[in-house]
């Protein structure tokens, strides 16, 4: 009797210690998978960032939608267009016409120009250096923020991956017809998601932000598309046209030059939810 239950003891031991072995490998496994998941979407998202650094012009068209809930709880979406021309280090024209705004930015690397073209104002003031320090002072001192501003920048990666806590490889996706890689990722204020396209030369197609920590959760997509660099950008003139009768303002003082318009307000969530 006693060696009976001495062998039902030892193979009960055995399963359980099977079992555990078999949990802690499935565990190990699933971790470094997503490990590898982690490593591989960076790597991708590294691999678009040196070859737009490597671009010295580039040029696209854009389409964008910005997602907001009312406080009567109802999604609308505020669809605009534009478009981008760029020549590093310090030229830059985008334009962008919406339903609000019909606007345009200019900077010939010592001169910026913002013109709103609906109402016939504009503003100019001395902005020397790259388009990097031309994007953060339109975004951190005039609050007036340039379309797909981080994919202007002149290293894309250290833009946008500092604050990420989680990244995925969902595979693939096709925007416009175009085969994509497609990323997600998250941060503690913002999820992100990027289509990007495949080979040697990976450029953005989509670039999705939607910010989590606002009330409704916003969501921001800008669709990228008639994409040119070097020699097939066409010539741009990098000077504003200004209508003889416009009126000069300070550039805190243009309405409506955001993709949110002036008679929206941002609400956070509340309770820090």
């Amino acid at each position: 009797m006693r060696g009976r239950l001495q062998n039902i003891i030892t193979g009960a031991t055995l399963c359980a210690v099977a079992l555990i072995v078999a949990a802690a490998t499935v565990g190990t496994a699933r971790t470094s998978s997503e490990s590898t998941d982690q490593a591989n979407a960076k790597r991708l998202v590294k691999a678009m960032s040196d070859y737009l650094a490597s671009q010295g012009e580039i040029s696209f068209d854009f389409e964008t939608n910005l997602e907001i809930v009312t406080k009567q709880n109802q999604k609308v979406g505020l669809a605009s267009s534009g478009s981008v021309t760029l020549d590093r280090p310090g030229r830059i024209r985008a334009t962008r016409k919406g339903g609000f705004a019909n606007v345009e930015f200019v900077s010939d690397g010592k001169t910026m120009t913002l013109v709103g073209k609906d109402r016939n104002v504009y503003a100019q003031v001395e902005a020397p250096g790259t388009i990097d320090q031309l994007v953060d002072v339109l975004r951190d001192k005039y609050h007036r923020p340039v379309p797909a501003a981080d994919l202007l920048m002149s290293n894309v990666y250290d833009q946008l991956m500092p604050e990420v806590v989680d990244a995925k490889d969902l595979g693939s996706g096709v925007i416009g017809g175009i085969e994509c890689d497609h990323l997600a990722f998250r941060t503690k204020d913002v999820d992100w998601q990027i289509w990007m396209t495949q080979g040697d030369s990976p450029r953005p197609c989509r670039y999705v932000i939607t910010s989590t920590q606002v009330a409704g959760a916003p969501q921001y997509t800008i669709d990228i598309k008639s994409w040119k660099t070097g020699a097939a950008v066409a010539s741009e003139r990098f000077s504003p046209t200004i209508p003889a009768n416009a009126r000069k303002l300070n550039p805190g003082e243009l309405k409506d030059f955001d993709e949110l318009p002036a008679i929206f307000a941002v609400a956070k969530r509340s309770g820090g939810q």
